[in-house]
Parts: structure tokens; sequence; C-alpha cells
């Protein structure tokens, strides 16, 4: 009797069977809850972009029914604060190019150098050490690097250059590019790291050095990755503000030199945003216009990045 008992199963009763059901019933809800979260947050992203672009061209059209799009694209000067108000966007357009150009000429050979050596030359208790504090890089306020600029490295650069202006697009570009190697190398890194051990293997089996590997192997590997490193020092680059707005001035001057001073796109924004222009006017609605124009600028780099990892990846 004692061992048909034991091996006798077990039946649930109705009262454990409805209280199955409705944890299980629970437990469902729950799951569909967290998934409409999720979608809800996924979906919230693409609807703040929409809102975005939906109120720069609403505003930019408002703009361009006063200003011809020709003249926008075309004229040199760059006055709205003037009786004579002119409204061409080369002056801000060539002054945002300028100084992130010489910024990411800083920035990106550096961090890709950063990233080589932290993942495939340096060990592990230096990598530790070394990866956070060139992140701190990252968390340094940008009003902080805008008075450095101005107050340490535009005297630096006088001294080597005695005719520079006080205000000027190089000494904004350097500092810049010092605030953004932390995206390249970080990311870059993590890029290198996730390649697989046995394509290093597989190099170092066919007699490569460390450095060949690392160059020819890792890198192109890793290509996908330090390609959005790069395309996130782009947007990082043409979208900052107080580093140039204190350090390049907010002279809108046509130039392609970064010894001379201008103003950015960004810089003008900010500008209008403090009150100088009366709201609702024409020259209050051109930083509409100008943020457009920064939106398109960027969309085209994140575009030729798309570009960049596609190809790479139909070649590798």
């Amino acid at each position: 009797m004692i061992e048909q008992n034991l091996r006798a199963p077990a039946v649930l009763t109705p009262t454990k069977a409805n209280l199955s059901m409705t944890r299980s019933r629970i437990s469902h809800i729950k799951e569909r809850l967290i998934e409409l979260v999720l979608l809800l947050a996924a979906l919230s992203s693409v609807a703040i972009t929409l809102a975005i672009v939906v109120i720069l061209v609403k505003e930019s059209w408002v703009f361009f029914q006063g200003v011809p799009l020709k003249d926008f694209l075309t004229d040199t000067q760059w006055t709205p604060l003037f009786d004579d108000a002119h409204y061409g966007i080369l002056p801000l357009l060539s002054g945002t190019l300028v100084s992130s150009l010489v910024g990411l000429l800083i920035a990106i050979p550096l961090g890709t150098i950063i990233a080589l050596y932290l993942s495939e030359f340096a060990s592990f208790r230096m990598r530790e050490i070394a990866k956070p504090v060139l992140e701190l890089l990252a968390a340094v306020p940008t009003v902080v690097y805008g008075y450095f600029a101005f107050l340490v490295v535009t005297p630096l650069l006088q001294k080597l250059y005695p005719g520079l202006p006080g205000f000027n697009l190089l000494s904004a570009g350097l500092v810049m590019g010092v605030m953004i190697i932390p995206y390249v190398s970080s990311l870059s890194e993590d890029a290198m790291r996730a390649v697989p051990m046995n394509l290093r293997e597989g190099s170092y089996a066919m007699g490569a050095t460390r450095f060949q590997t690392a160059l020819k192997v890792v890198t192109p590997a890793a290509f996908s990755g330090i390609a959005a490193a790069y395309i996130l020092a782009v947007s990082r680059a043409v979208g900052e503000t107080m580093v140039v707005a204190l350090a390049a001035g907010m002279q809108p001057n046509f130039t392609w030199s970064p010894l001379e001073p201008a103003a950015t796109m960004t810089a003008f924004i900010v500008q209008v945003s403090q009150g100088d222009l009366p709201h609702g006017s024409i020259g209050y609605q051109s930083i509409f216009a100008v943020g457009l124009t920064l939106f398109l600028v960027t969309l085209c780099f994140n575009l030729l990045g798309f570009w960049l990892r596609r190809r790479y990846r139909e070649v590798y």
C-alpha cells in the first residue's frame, strides 16, 4: 500500500489548478506589459525625432517665405542683426566645418591609436586604469573646455603665431579634438576587443607580428564599430556649442582659415536664443533654418557612415 501510494501520480485539486492558472495569467499579463513598455520606449525616440523634423521644417518654411532659398545658400554675408540684413548660411557653415575638421584631425588619429594600444598591446592593469581616466574627459562640462581654450590654449598659440587674434577657430578646434578623443577611443576599443581571438591566432600562425595583426587583421574586422565611433565624433564636433562660442567668437566671418575668428551654426542659435532678436521676426525664424541645415549636415555624415559600413561588409 505504501509503495502504491508513492507511485501514484499527483492529482491537482480544483483549488490548486485554479491557483496555477491564475499565476500563469498574471505572468502572461506582466510579460505583455513589459513588451508594451519596451515598444513605447522604442517608439518614443522615433516620435521625438519626427517631431523635431516637423518643427524645423514648419518654422523654416515661414523663414523661406521672406528669404529666397538661393540667397540663403549662396550669400556670403550673415547679418541678421543689422538694418541691412543678409541671411547667407555660408559664413556659419564654413566656421562649423573648419572647427570640426580641426577637431577631427586631432581626435580620430589619436583616438584610434589609443584604441589600438589598449586593445592589442596594453596589459590588463594598464587598460583598467587608462580607459576610465580617458572616459573622465567626456564627463568634463563643455563650458570648462571653452574657458580652457580661451584662457590657456589661445595664449600659447599666440606665442607661436604673434598675429593670432584672441578668438580663432584653431584654438576651438584643438580643444574640441581633445574633448572628442574619449568617444573615438572607447567605442573603437570596444569594437576591437569584440574581434574573435581565432582571427588573431590565425594571423600569428601565418607569421605576422603583433603590430601587423592589429593593423591588418583586427582593424578591418572591427571597421563597422570604428566607423560608428567616427560618425559619433563627427556629429559631436558639428553640434558642439560652448567651446566654439567661447574660443572662436560669434562673428560670422566667411573664411576657410582656422587662424581667423568665425561663428558656427550652434553659436548663432545660442546668440539669438538669448533675446537679441524679437520673437516671431525673420531674424528669429532664421535659427530654425540654421537648425534644419545643421540637421541635414549631420544626416549626410550618418548616411556616409552607413554607406561605408555597407561597402565594407560587401568587400570583406
